[in-house]
């Protein structure tokens, strides 16, 4: 039997660029909130619609979007139109506490918890035709 030369096609290389953004001064809870909703679309839709949403995790999420499509871009030469989000992780950072004496019989003997937040956006994406590796 002849064995058939048979071409063989090149996926195009998937490449995942990930941003932290770390302490921002706001609670996991409501950033995961903001988070959830913008999973599912694309950079480039989150981007548009992010401005529109009045939470103040909008504007830490725009941000951290806005610098993962410039570092795939610009540093990994992937190609905008195709980059998805492969996870965007919310975890708890470092908690200020502060003590306040008109609560000292209540709320935990008045200790005042002010929570941050670590995000990190990871995005995935492909390599540009002309792009050097």
């Amino acid at each position: 039997m002849k064995a058939k030369a048979q071409k063989s096609k090149k996926k195009p290389m998937s490449k995942v660029v990930t941003t932290m953004a770390r302490s921002l001064p706001i609670s996991p809870r409501k950033l995961r909130l903001v988070a959830a909703a913008f999973k599912n679309k694309t950079p480039e839709e989150a981007l548009t619609l992010l401005p529109f949403v009045n939470k103040k995790g909008a504007r830490f999420l725009y941000k951290a979007v806005r610098t993962a499509i410039a570092d795939a871009e610009h540093n990994f030469h992937l190609n905008k139109s195709s980059l998805r989000f492969e996870k965007i992780l919310v975890n708890e950072g470092t908690r200020l506490k502060r003590m306040d004496k008109s609560h000292s019989a209540r709320f935990h003997q008045g200790l005042i918890q002010k929570r941050r937040s670590h995000l990190i956006v990871s995005l995935k994406g492909v390599k540009k035709d002309g792009a050097k590796s």
